[in-house]
């Protein structure tokens, strides 16, 4: 009965390619906590707080059953307020936010323009979703604006969608948002930004890659909470007509038990400490020039894509750096295109700069 499953896991063995959960070990260079706010003594005691004002661990239902808590309802506002949206809505985590936005919003008359290296859970949204799609080649704003042009041509009336990450997690590398914006300016398109890994690393007070693109009414941006914030959740920031269409059509929104409310408060105090607290950004952007001088090059972010080919190279490489006691992971097809395994190394506030340069003496 279950050897399918055997052999599947023979092959991915075979392939190097097989995964297993392994504990933290050693300097954190494989995390996404890239302000080190995860066990932050804030953080920490914003949850206290709200524990012993009277908050519930589990919010005991969907939020339009009885799991709708206060404390969503003030970081909506607050989340809207510090990204400049009009309104925002509280997921248990990005990926289900991302899911919710692609199967909801674009509709069946619509088309999906996406950039070939959106996440995975993008793929599963449109996978949910009634829209077509069409992939386009990575951070080709021609060629964004070649599939609507197409599609308008063939007859396509209804909006066109560009569908980008603001900052791509196996590249570190950036897309080209205004250009993107421009592109849909001239054909009526919504403009849905991912910036999972942008949100309190770019922009003033930690608002990300899309600052000064917040508010228009064709701009939906998603804020992981699980990354730089230090907690868990997803917001999505959007038009409120768009909130109102979400609460009502998004199956995993109301079908979905709600998000702990603790987690809520600790979200809450996280968008607080990108305001009070700016020299976690300014540490971090020091962190990272120092990993441009230890591993030898630039990558513009605070993710460093060591490219080393073939799978079980990656993987060797992996363990003789955790072996040296530097926590860094080999990332594999089908997370990225055959034949470009790499090791993953993200710069948090977790490190200091003798570990950085210890990790680039071993890779070296």
């Amino acid at each position: 009965m279950l050897q399918f499953y055997r052999d599947d896991l023979a092959r991915l063995a075979a392939a190097d390619r097989l995964r297993a959960l392994r504990p933290r070990t050693g300097a954190d260079f494989a995390s996404n906590d890239y302000l080190g706010l995860g066990a932050s003594l804030r953080l920490r005691q914003a949850v206290a707080a709200a524990l012993d004002r009277g908050v519930g661990i589990g919010s005991g239902g969907s939020r339009l059953l009885r799991g709708n808590d206060p404390e969503h309802e003030a970081l909506e506002v607050e989340a809207a307020a510090h990204f400049g949206s009009e309104a925002a809505l509280f997921f248990a985590n990005g990926y289900a936010a991302n899911v919710a936005a692609f199967a909801t919003l674009p509709q069946p008359g619509d088309i999906i323009v996406y950039d070939e290296l959106v996440h995975a859970s993008a793929h599963d949204g449109m996978r949910l979703g009634r829209a077509p799609r069409a992939a386009v080649a990575h951070n080709d704003v021609d060629a964004f604006e070649d599939a609507i042009r197409r599609w308008r041509a063939g007859g396509g009336t209804g909006t066109p969608w560009i569908a980008v990450e603001s900052l791509y997690g196996m590249d570190g590398d950036q897309a080209p948002l205004n250009d993107l914006a421009a592109v849909a300016a001239r054909y009526d398109a919504m403009l849905l930004i991912d910036e999972a890994h942008a949100t309190g690393v770019f922009g003033s007070a930690g608002r990300g890659l899309a600052e000064g693109l917040h508010g228009a009414e064709n701009v939906v941006t998603l804020h992981t909470c699980g990354k730089a914030l230090g907690a868990e959740g997803g917001l999505l920031c959007v038009p409120a007509v768009l909130r109102d269409m979400l609460i009502n059509r998004a199956r995993g929104f109301v079908f979905s038990t709600a998000p702990s409310p603790l987690m809520a408060a600790a979200v809450r105090e996280a968008l607080r400490c990108l305001v009070d607290e700016p020299e976690r950004q300014a540490r971090l952007w020091a962190l990272v020039a120092a990993a441009e001088r230890a591993l030898g090059f630039a990558s513009g972010s605070q993710l460093f894509p060591v490219i080393v080919g073939e799978d079980g190279a990656a993987v060797a490489l992996a363990e003789r750096c955790q072996a040296a006691g530097y926590d860094v992971r080999a990332i594999r097809p089908p997370t990225v295109a055959a034949g470009t395994a790499r090791l993953r190394v993200s710069i948090t506030c977790n490190v200091d700069e003798a570990a950085i340069e210890g990790l680039g003496g071993v890779l070296r």
